[in-house]
């Protein structure tokens, strides 16, 4: 910015919000892209094990997690009877959000945007409210994989968790 500003110094510049903190607001919230067609506002371990396929790397599920659906040994991230692994939410996303934080009202970190609804990739464009959607991993999946499945509960003693 600042050499583009050196070389046109006459001309008016957007400011450059590189560097900068972004917030967006919006509700966890489910919806319905077309006729008989809806999503719920989160899914679950049971869909993790549903999409199981050994054929296909990217859908093969660990023989650990198997192991620690069938027995429910969800310790303390478990939430009626099951883990939530995503949420999807009116926030408006944008390449370059992937990684970014979701906080709750209260400041609380409850999930990581990684991507957008298929019906809302061209939010960028045109936003509806009605079809775009983020998806956040949920927190809980997060901490029930380090802490359960990869038996790395020591890394949350140097964390404060709220239950």
């Amino acid at each position: 910015m600042q050499a583009q500003m050196a070389y046109e110094p006459h001309k008016t510049f957007y400011p450059d919000a590189n560097f900068t903190l972004r917030v967006g607001y919006g509700k966890i919230n489910g919806y319905e892209p077309r006729d008989a067609v809806k999503y719920l506002h989160q899914t679950t371990l049971e869909g993790i094990m549903e999409k199981d396929n050994p054929e296909i790397y990217d859908y093969r599920v660990p023989e650990k997690l198997k192991k620690l659906y069938k027995e429910k040994d969800f310790g303390r991230y478990e939430d009626n009877g099951t883990v939530p692994v995503c949420f999807i939410a009116t926030n408006h996303t944008t390449g370059g959000n992937s990684g970014s934080p979701v906080i709750n009202a209260e400041g609380h970190l409850i999930g990581v945007n990684f991507d957008r609804a298929w019906e809302g990739v061209m939010s960028d464009l045109m936003f509806n409210p009605e079809q775009c959607r983020n998806i956040s991993l949920d927190i809980r999946y997060a901490l029930f994989i380090i802490d359960k499945y990869a038996g790395a509960g020591y890394l949350l003693d140097e964390m404060t968790i709220m239950e």
